[in-house]
Formats: structure tokens, sequence, C-alpha cells
């Protein structure tokens, strides 16, 4: 197929590379030209503007910085895109955004489909990682073959086409809020003596990723009564932590919100409950 991408940072680079290696003729527009240019030696056509990388192609791609940036180069091709083109947007954008983006296109008679990824630039090269869509079920059963073999799974969540959006959040947000737990895994140690090369070396031997679903699956629909670790022991925990950093001189970025958390749940009666009780929400 002729493919139109917009985007050639580092994961734009990795689908073009890996569209090239599938035998797809690939236009690419990206907002500095060198980027794009770069990829020639690949295969791929480096267009001057982003009107000139969509004449004649069956689909565009984008993979952009957010919602700001898709509308700044979809937007003024409005009057020139087939509606037989698919336009498929890997961006990590926000619901609102997305959902208005998708019946603006919809209005328009184009098949707009937003699926964002959970992959690495090295991920997207290969084809390996997971793509998550949403839209009408038709029109993504009829789009998928054509990603085939652009991640290891694709996977379907919904009518809503704003759906994708809220999940590929849903999932950053768990990989952000892990950044920060280690910041503060980091400043403990540095507050007791210990390198951050030796804590971190914990999580060779420990995984507490492994206990994620169980957990997320107890915060969605319980029960709490039966708790393996009560809200209030987990608070005590948390307090020793504060504490011994503060002890060295020390403030955690992190867990003086997981403590607040903690309180409360406690202020609610709901301190001998399991510590998943704490994290849920809403609260009925």
């Amino acid at each position: 197929m002729k493919i139109a991408f917009f985007g050639a940072g580092l994961m734009g680079s990795g689908f073009i590379r890996r569209m090239l290696a599938q035998g797809h003729e690939v236009t690419v527009w990206n907002r500095s030209p060198e980027k794009a240019q770069a990829l020639q030696a690949e295969g791929a056509k480096a267009c001057a503007d982003a009107a000139e990388a969509i004449r004649g192609v069956d689909r565009i791609h984008l993979s952009l910085s957010d919602d700001a940036s898709v509308d700044a180069v979809l937007e003024p091709l409005a009057s020139v895109i087939d509606s037989k083109v698919w336009i498929v947007d890997h961006t990590t954008t926000a619901t609102t955004p997305t959902a208005e983006r998708a019946a603006r296109w919809r209005g328009r008679g184009v098949r707009f489909v937003h699926a964002p990824v959970f992959m690495g630039p090295a991920n997207a090269q290969e084809g390996t990682g997971l793509v998550i869509m949403s839209g009408e079920k038709a029109l993504c059963d009829a789009l998928t073959p054509l990603l085939d073999g652009m991640g290891s799974k694709i996977v379907w969540l919904g009518e809503q086409p704003e759906r994708a959006a809220s999940f590929k959040l849903f999932g950053n947000l768990a990989l952000m809020g892990i950044a920060g737990v280690l910041a503060d895994v980091t400043r403990l140690a540095s507050a007791v003596g210990v390198s951050s090369a030796d804590a971190m070396d914990l999580f060779s031997h420990f995984n507490p990723g492994a206990a994620i679903p169980a957990r997320a699956a107890k915060i969605a629909s319980g029960p709490y009564d039966q708790p393996t670790f009560e809200v209030a022991m987990a608070r005590k925990d948390v307090r020793l932590m504060i504490e011994q950093a503060e002890r060295g001189g020390v403030q955690l970025a992190v867990m003086p919100a997981v403590a607040a958390l903690f309180d409360a749940a406690i202020a609610r009666g709901e301190g001998a409950l399991d510590v998943t009780a704490a994290a849920r929400y809403p609260l009925s």
C-alpha cells in the first residue's frame, strides 16, 4: 500500500522502517525536515509538506506529540483527504479532544481510527508490542488486517472512538507512577546510605509488578473485608519510609500522597480492610 506517515521521531521512525520492511511505499513528512530526509536512504520519500505526502495514498498514519499537533497537521488537509483514505492516529492524546476529532472526521466522511500503542521504538521497528484501538466495530475490524505486523497483538476496546485514548492514559499513568515510586526508592536509599545501584538490584530478585493483576482486580471489585494486608499496617509502613527519609535529610516525592490516601481510608473507618480498599474509586 501507499502510506503517508506524519512524525519521524523515535516511534515514527520505527513504524516507518517496519512499513518499508513490509514492502509498503511510504512518504514521510516531519516538522523538522532532516528527520524525514534521514529515512530516504532506507527507502522512504521525504516530502516538503504534508499535502504532498498524502497524494494518492491509501492510509495516513500519525505519531505526533499531542492533540494540538495532530489537529495542526490534519485540519489544513481536510478538503484534500479522500473519503477512501484511512487516518490511523497512534499519538497519545486526551480522551475529550480525541472524541471531538473522531466526530469531526466522521462528519466529513473520512475513516478515522485512534490506535495508540504500548511499545518502544525497537518494538515499532520489529512489529512487536500492543496496539489498541476503539470505534465502530465494523470499521476497526476492517482496519485490523491492514495493521497486521505492526504489533504482536491488536486489541479492540469498544465502540466509543475515544476509549482507546483513555486506556492509553491508564497504561502510561501506571508507567509514570512506577517511575515516581522508583524515584522514592532512590531517595530513601540515599537517606540510609545505600547506593541507587544496590537499591535497584533488589528488583532483579523481587518483582512487585507481578502483584499488579491480582491487586487491580481486587481494587475493581473487592472483596475488601478479607485482608491480606490491612490499610492501617500499610499506613504504618509508609510512615516508617517517610520518617526514615527525613532522618537522612530527604523528602520523598510520592509516598506522602499515598499516606494521604491511606489516611482518608482510615478516617472512613476502613483501617482493618484490605489495602486495596484505599485505592478504589468511586467509594460506593
